[in-house]
């Protein structure tokens, strides 16, 4: 049942809200290791169900949703990796601009970019969603929007999705349980959950056990934060470096996240090796100009100790190329440990997995790949 006359289905959802909210007296517990799912309750209206957002709400939706809108960051993301590109009917006005950095966008853009724009950056138009009449709003915690109130002003239901702004957290986790409910897919569910915790539990099988006087130390340069910075732009915990145990001197600061370091500290480490974020290398670039004696101090330059890393942030963290980071991270630092690792193959074989198709050579093409990088002649 696709199209829904709204004020007959917002009566409907109420008193099954309602009655949910009755009967419903013991909560299941789960384990810290795996993230609750979603949770579904059978409605008394066999065209209707009723699931468990990620803020606790009890949401009403149609048994079989085939049209959908997505709000906030993450949203659309998480809905292209559980293969739910072709239920979208609108989409905010960034993701119509195609865009190397986001490649669940780029890989769907050709039916993406014709759709119409139903608000911009987590900021929906709930009139212009009215007019789409989608059955269900998958809305991630980033939006700019109360769930609730959006539900109330369109009539629509509204589930609200967790999202993920790192690598692979519990939240990731959360977020493809849910839509895989919503979007009838729990296999495609189960198959994404069981390949990811694969990839994790291979990244730290091979790294965890390493010591800390066996590892080289590590700075990572480039990193974009508010728009794109130089050389002094780097991370605390960056995500691809945990997933490998990597020793990033950036943690040995007070600081969390990406910032600017001062670069005479960078001197004072003078790391092993260094890692540079392609999307702060035209930046990098006009620095080494201005001032080549200062990056020929460091050790790792100096050597031809020096490797890239694709961007992973646009609009918030694209899961897909943070892995395929760390592998080409691990294979740098842990060269014996990733001995049987091809990097680009694997990039292939996540990307194939998470998108459904693989990217990597026009990644490649347009100068974007896994590579030691030179500065100056």
């Amino acid at each position: 049942m696709k199209r829904l006359f709204f004020p007959l289905f917002s009566i409907i959802a109420l008193i099954l809200c309602a009655c949910s909210t009755n009967s419903r007296t013991d909560q299941p517990s789960f384990s810290e290791s795996s993230p609750p799912p979603s949770e579904i309750t059978e409605s008394q209206d066999p065209d209707f169900r009723i699931i468990k957002d990620s803020l606790g709400r009890q949401v009403t939706i149609p048994s079989e949703v085939e049209q959908i809108v997505c709000v906030g960051v993450g949203a659309l993301r998480y809905t292209c990796y559980m293969e739910g590109a072709d239920r979208v009917v609108g989409i905010e006005d960034y993701e119509g601009k195609p865009s190397l950095s986001r490649m669940y966008q780029y890989v769907n853009f050709d039916r993406l970019s014709s759709l119409p724009v139903i608000g911009t950056n987590g900021e929906p138009n709930a009139e212009e969603i009215i007019r789409l009449s989608p059955q269900v709003i998958i809305s991630s915690s980033y939006a700019n929007v109360d769930s609730e109130a959006l539900q109330e002003k369109t009539g629509i239901p509204v589930i609200t999705i967790p999202g993920s702004d790192t690598t692979l957290d519990e939240k990731a986790y959360e977020t493809i349980a849910i839509l895989g409910e919503v979007l009838g897919k729990q296999k495609r569910a189960d198959e994404l959950t069981s390949y990811l915790h694969s990839i994790q539990a291979d990244l730290d099988s091979r790294t965890n056990a390493i010591p800390d006087s066996e590892k080289p130390s590590v700075y990572i340069a480039g990193i974009s934060f508010k728009g794109n910075h130089g050389f002094e732009g780097t991370e605390a915990y960056y995500g691809p470096f945990e997933l490998i145990h990597a020793k990033n001197l950036a943690n040995d600061t007070e600081q969390t996240g990406a910032f600017n370091i001062d670069l005479e500290q960078v001197l004072n480490w003078d790391p092993d090796i260094i890692f540079l974020d392609f999307n702060g290398m035209d930046l990098i670039l006009e620095d080494y100009r201005k001032n080549p004696d200062y990056y020929h101090s460091l050790t790792a330059i100096s050597q031809g100790r020096v490797y890239s890393q694709i961007s992973f942030r646009s609009y918030a963290s694209n899961l897909e190329t943070a892995l395929a980071d760390a592998y080409y991270g691990a294979c740098i630092l842990y060269p014996e440990q990733f001995a049987d690792i091809d990097p680009e193959e694997k990039a292939g074989e996540i990307f194939q997995m998470l998108l459904g198709s693989n990217p990597y050579p026009d990644l490649k093409e347009a100068g974007y790949e896994f590579c030691p990088i030179t500065l100056g002649p």
